[in-house]
């Protein structure tokens, strides 16, 4: 069960910009500019195209300036594929999909070694997996042997083939899509799976004023020749350089002692059967100074440690029986967390 308590009224942040533990301990003006000036711009093209997807592309973003993989989840045909295709087009980086279906094999994603019949001997044919930005649609719908295949070069940015070691090429970026509903084929993604994903990022249906501009949009556009006109903002070595900028920005002490709380108390929650790991709280760290550099500052405020929260936790956190039975969801009991955590100041 979760219990409810009121929020302190130390926990109000409306003054922490101002607080002595953000001054910053370099000078990162320029950084925080130049990464926001290239979410503006890129967040431009794709609105050429996408109506009210602001947030998906904020956090999809973010999970790229730390070079991180995310997880779509949403009904279908809410854009989460078009979404990734109109930023690889933004980032002017190699694209690839791949659709899961459970009779996928690991070599269909890795490679496989061919007989080359010239020299009598084996060499290696690298599969889809070795891109820029790689699609996996439907991503629950292969079985555990084709989803292991993923936990090296997720986590490692490698391929392991008859013991050689084949890199990846930066930027690297795994982003899954799944269906909330239609689970009728698909299979639950292994817990050290998902723990390498940043964010789950929760795509909802357009509201009705939304609806109405993208149908006004395509009217009379039925080939979506307009995506055509999203151009390039970014290459990989500006892409690489909004990531060191980023690394830059000031984190309090006390700003990291408050992700620690957060994630300490996900481990020792009554509702929590599983907790978030130590990658969690590293992530939500790299994305709260993605997010501050993205709002154009140059520290990390408690406000962008919140923020990161819910995408970071969501799919990492698995409730109690109890819990469950009870109505209680994820986002509740993260929720339930940061109300109980006082904010720093």
């Amino acid at each position: 069960m979760i219990e409810e308590k009121n929020t302190p009224e130390e926990n109000n942040t409306e003054e922490s910009t101002t607080s002595p533990m953000n001054s910053p301990a370099v000078d990162t003006e320029q950084t925080s500019n130049v990464v926001q000036q290239n979410v503006a711009d890129i967040k431009t093209e794709l609105n050429k195209v996408l109506i009210g997807m602001d947030n998906a592309i904020e956090e999809t973003l973010a999970a790229l300036f730390t070079n991180s993989h995310v997880l779509l989840e949403g009904f279908p045909g809410v854009a989460k594929t078009l979404l990734v295709k109109l930023l690889s087009q933004a980032i002017s980086v190699d694209f690839k999909r791949i659709q899961f279906t459970p009779d996928l094999m690991p070599s269909d994603v890795l490679g496989t070694m061919v007989f080359d019949q010239k020299n009598g001997d084996f060499s290696f044919h690298k599969g889809p997996i070795f891109t820029n930005f790689v699609l996996i649609d439907e991503i629950n719908r292969s079985p555990a042997k084709t989803q292991s295949a993923l936990f090296e070069v997720m986590e490692e940015r490698q391929i392991t083939m008859e013991g050689t070691t084949y890199p990846l090429a930066y930027p690297f970026l795994v982003i899954g899509t799944q269906n909330p509903i239609d689970q009728e084929g698909t299979y639950r993604l292994p817990e050290a799976q998902l723990d390498r994903f940043v964010f789950k990022i929760k795509v909802p249906y357009p509201n009705a004023e939304d609806e109405l501009a993208i149908l006004e949009r395509f009217q009379n556009d039925f080939d979506r020749k307009i995506e055509e006109n999203v151009s390039s903002i970014l290459n990989k070595d500006s892409l690489k350089e909004c990531e060191n900028y980023i690394q830059q920005i000031h984190i309090d002490k006390q700003i990291l002692g408050y992700i620690t709380q957060i994630i300490q108390a996900t481990r020792n929650h009554q509702s929590i059967y599983l907790g978030a790991s130590p990658r969690a709280s590293l992530a939500i760290m790299r994305v709260s100074k993605a997010f501050a550099a993205m709002a154009g500052r140059n520290f990390v405020k408690p406000d962008d440690v919140q923020r990161a929260c819910h995408p970071v936790l969501n799919h990492r956190l698995i409730p109690s029986a109890t819990a469950e039975m009870e109505g209680f969801t994820t986002n509740d009991i993260i929720e339930s967390i940061l109300e109980d955590i006082e904010v720093p100041r």
